[in-house]
């Protein structure tokens, strides 16, 4: 079947078959690598994308429920002028270590920060709770989303 998306704020068109998942319409239709895949089961938060500015587990989704609509990856939050503040605070305040979470920690920061421009330690541990990370211990991802919220401007939000 043949769906069109808007990815990262450009239209693209593919043939898949009906039965792949947003997952693997996008790894392997689109060519975008950042979202990953572990669990397959919609639990761990890897796959996380947001559809229409809302997040789901892309491991679970049919592509063809997407058909028509907006998709952010990963790799469409960064801008022009290069990371997205919340990417370098990820990276500034040692949020990722594998990095294998990291897309899906950065894209529901991202929706948390919209929602909430300044949450609580305790409103972020249980916006990001359903991510699974298995490296950071989570308390330098957290220590990101609250420099994060700090450096970002409400236009960049």
């Amino acid at each position: 079947m043949q769906i069109q998306l808007n990815i990262n704020g450009k239209k693209e068109t593919k043939e898949i078959p009906p039965w792949h998942t947003l997952l693997h319409a996008l790894r392997d239709g689109f060519k975008l690598k950042g979202t990953k895949t572990y669990c397959n089961s919609g639990i761990c938060g890897a796959c996380t994308v947001l559809v229409d500015g809302e997040p789901v587990s892309s491991c679970i989704m049919l592509a063809a429920q997407v058909d028509g609509k907006e998709i952010t990856t990963i790799e469409g939050v960064a801008t022009e002028q290069g990371l997205h503040p919340i990417q370098q605070a990820f990276v500034d305040n040692q949020g990722l270590q594998c990095g294998y979470c990291t897309p899906g920690m950065v894209l529901l920061t991202k929706t948390l920060l919209e929602e909430n421009p300044r949450p609580s330690r305790e409103e972020i541990a249980r916006y990001l709770g359903g991510n699974i990370c298995r490296c950071t211990g989570y308390a330098r991802i957290v220590e990101s989303v609250i420099a994060a919220a700090e450096a970002m401007t409400p236009e960049q939000k």
